[in-house]
C-alpha cells in the first residue's frame, strides 16, 4: 500500500564541467561561478516559499543538476541550514546530492556529509572506456568504480546509474556489464534505457543520419527484460520503471514526485507542485541561470505558477503512479465508469492487473506504459 506522499525541496545546480551528447537536462558549462551569490540566492528562495507554505516537514532534499558535486560544500550547508529553519527536518529525511566521478574526491565527499548530504547518486553510466567516451563522459571506468567506492564509504546510502541499449551494444555486453554492476552495488541502482532526445548532440547527430549502431526495437526490449530479471534475482527489484533497490531502500524524494506528493523547487529550470490554498499548483523557474540568479537576488519571484485542475491532477497522478510497482488508485483515472471497457480490455490482454482498489502494470504492460496510458487517459 502506498504510504503517505511528504513535502521535498529540490536543488538545481546548473553547471557542467562538459555537456553530454545525450543530455537534455538544464546544465550548462562555466568557467567562472561566484558560489557565494548563488547560496544567498538559494536561502532567499528558501526563505521566500517557506513564507508561502508556512510550516511544513520536509522528508527530502535532492541537490540534482548539472552536477551538483561541483558545488561548493559551504553552499550545501547554507542551503540545508535555510531549509532548516524554515522547515522542520522529518526524523528520517533522505538528502541526496548527484555526483559525476571526476568530481569525487575523499575529503570533497565528508565534505559534504559533514554538511547534512546523507545519500549520493554517482552516475557512472557505462563500465567500458570506449563507451563512456562515446557518451561523452569524462572519467574513466576505473575512475568511476573508485568514486563509488568512496561513495559508498562516506555516506549510509548510495546508489549509481548506468545507461544501456547504446551505440553498437550487444545483449551479452550489457549482460557481463550489468552483472558486474549488480555485484558492487549497494542497495538502490538506477537502470535507463539510452534515449535520443531534440535538441541534444546525439538527437542533431540521428536527424543527420550520423548516429550508427543503435540497437533496433526488439534488442532493446531484450535488454530491458533482461535487466529486470537480472536486478530480481539479485533482490533489487525494479520499484518504478527504471529504478531498483532492496525493500526500505528506494528513493524518498522521487517516490514524493511518482506518489503526487508536494515539492518546492528552487535554481533555474527547476519545476515543482505546491499545494497553497487548497490549490495546487504547477512551478517552473527561467533555465537561464543568469536570470535565475538576477531575479533571485533581486528578491522577486522566479517562478511561473500554473493552477491544475482536479482532472489534470488524477492525469498527472496516474501517469506518475502507473510508473511504480505499487501501482494507482484506480479511481483516480479520469471518467473512469467510461473507460471500463478499455480497463477490461488492458487486463484480458495481461498489461494491468487490479487489487484492492488500485491498477497497476504486469511484467508485460510495463515496457509498453505510454500505450497503457492512451487506453486510460485518451
Amino acid at each position: 500500500m502506498a504510504e503517505l506522499p511528504g513535502f521535498g525541496l529540490y536543488v538545481h545546480w546548473p553547471f557542467c564541467q562538459a555537456k553530454c551528447p545525450y543530455c537534455d537536462f538544464n546544465s550548462h558549462v562555466s568557467t567562472q561561478i561566484d558560489h557565494a551569490e548563488w547560496a544567498r540566492a538559494y536561502e532567499m528562495e528558501i526563505e521566500r516559499l517557506g513564507e508561502e507554505t508556512g510550516e511544513r516537514r520536509l522528508n527530502s532534499v535532492f541537490f540534482g543538476g548539472g552536477t551538483p558535486s561541483l558545488m561548493d560544500p559551504q553552499t550545501v550547508e547554507r542551503v540545508l541550514s535555510s531549509a532548516r529553519r524554515v522547515w522542520s527536518f522529518a526524523n528520517d529525511i533522505e538528502i541526496t546530492l548527484e555526483a559525476n566521478p571526476t568530481s569525487v574526491e575523499a575529503d570533497r565527499f565528508k565534505s559534504f556529509f559533514a554538511a547534512g548530504v546523507n545519500r549520493v547518486s554517482v552516475g557512472l553510466q557505462a563500465l567500458n572506456d570506449a563507451d563512456l567516451k562515446q557518451l561523452g563522459r569524462l572519467h574513466t571506468a576505473d575512475e568511476g568504480r573508485r568514486a563509488f567506492d568512496i561513495a559508498r564509504a562516506v555516506f549510509p546510502r548510495s546508489s549509481f546509474d548506468l545507461i544501456y541499449a547504446r551505440q553498437d551494444q550487444s545483449l551479452s555486453d550489457w549482460e557481463a556489464e550489468l552483472a558486474e554492476a549488480i555485484a558492487f552495488a549497494s542497495a538502490h541502482l538506477s537502470l535507463y534505457q539510452l534515449t535520443i532526445e531534440p535538441g541534444t548532440a546525439f538527437g542533431d547527430r540521428q536527424k543527420r543520419g550520423l548516429l550508427r549502431g543503435l540497437p533496433p526495437d526488439d534488442l532493446a526490449a531484450d535488454m530491458y527484460e533482461m535487466t529486470q530479471q537480472m536486478t530480481l534475482d539479485a533482490g533489487l527489484p525494479a520499484y518504478e520503471t527504471s529504478n531498483h533497490a532492496q525493500a526500505g531502500d528506494e528513493s524518498k524524494h522521487n517516490l514524493i514526485y511518482w506518489r503526487g506528493g508536494d515539492w518546492a523547487a528552487i535554481g533555474p529550470g527547476g519545476h515543482g507542485r505546491l499545494t497553497l490554498d487548497g490549490s495546487r499548483y504547477a512551478t517552473e523557474t527561467p533555465r537561464s541561470p543568469k536570470e535565475w540568479l538576477g531575479a533571485a537576488l533581486n528578491g522577486e519571484n522566479p517562478e511561473n505558477r500554473t493552477v491544475l485542475s482536479q482532472e489534470e491532477i488524477n492525469e498527472e497522478a496516474v501517469m506518475m503512479g502507473l510508473r511504480l510497482a505499487e501501482g494507482v488508485e484506480a479511481a483516480l483515472i479520469p471518467q473512469f465508469e467510461e473507460k471500463i471497457n478499455n480497463i477490461n480490455g488492458l487486463a484480458e490482454s495481461n498489461l494491468i492487473e487490479l487489487h484492492d482498489g488500485r491498477i497497476m502494470l504486469t511484467a508485460a504492460g510495463r515496457p509498453l506504459l505510454n500505450a497503457v496510458l492512451r487506453e486510460l487517459l485518451v
